[in-house]
């Protein structure tokens, strides 16, 4: 089986309550719920939370959820206890819960290009930015043949020769197997992961292999208050929208 994990917290930083916001009429947990279960490649999606009524808003939406604890630092932590339980899973799929207009496509292409790559641990989707790419809250992807070789919040790798560079970020959706979901989660916090303040340095620290591949698209992340118009304005529009 191929199980997706969406990890959601009920408290945000920057923005109060942000999986029950809504968004043309749904909350975000919700949107991200619904399109990750649009994919073909998924057997089940589980929304994994630390509150009720993300619970409550979830099963209302016909979905699954499962409570987990409030102690967890990060939402990888968060899918492990899930994780954990369940059986014959061949890979465990982590899904942003605060990306309302993910592609259900781009699921799909992870867990395909995982399957075809079996010599990798982890693997997720690079995309590139269009952004400006000095954004420190934009984690960069350096890869070299499909191996991720390192993750930075700096502008990476550095342009030496002043010559035209892509950079790219990380799409949230990491397909892990198993046993190095268990490594990774039963490790502490590395050097390297607490310099940059990055989770999956960690699993490069570790020596577990990271794959990745480039992904066109334009799928974000609602962190601010100016990624909420962003999603609120587009939604509408969006062909998927009109699949749920």
């Amino acid at each position: 089986m191929i199980i997706g994990l969406i990890p959601s917290r009920l408290n945000s930083k920057r923005l109060k309550e942000k999986p029950l916001l809504k968004i043309d009429k749904l909350p975000i947990i919700v949107h991200s719920f619904k399109r990750s279960k649009l994919s073909k490649k998924l057997d089940d999606v589980i929304v994994c939370t630390d509150h009720k009524r993300i619970v409550n808003v979830i099963k209302k939406y016909g979905g699954k959820a499962a409570m987990t604890s409030k102690k967890h630092k990060n939402g990888t932590e968060r899918i492990y206890e899930v994780a954990k339980k369940l059986k014959n899973v061949e890979l465990i799929v982590d899904i942003q819960g605060d990306q309302p207009l993910i592609n259900p496509t781009s699921i799909d292409k992870t867990i395909e290009f995982h399957q075809k790559n079996k010599n990798f641990d982890i693997v997720l989707p690079s995309m590139l930015i269009s952004e400006d790419p000095d954004n420190k809250s934009l984690v960069k992807n350096v890869f070299s043949k499909n191996r991720i070789i390192y993750f930075s919040r700096e502008k990476t790798p550095y342009n030496y020769n002043k010559k035209k560079i892509k950079y790219y970020k990380n799409l949230s959706i990491i397909s892990f197997k198993p046993n190095a979901l268990e490594k990774f989660c039963k490790s502490k916090m590395t050097k390297l992961e607490k310099i940059e303040g990055i989770e999956l340095m960690r699993a490069i620290e570790l020596g577990l292999k990271i794959g990745t591949f480039i992904i066109k698209g334009s799928d974000f992340a609602v962190d601010v208050n100016a990624d909420l118009y962003k999603a609120i304005d587009l939604m509408p529009k969006d062909r998927i929208r009109k699949l749920y």
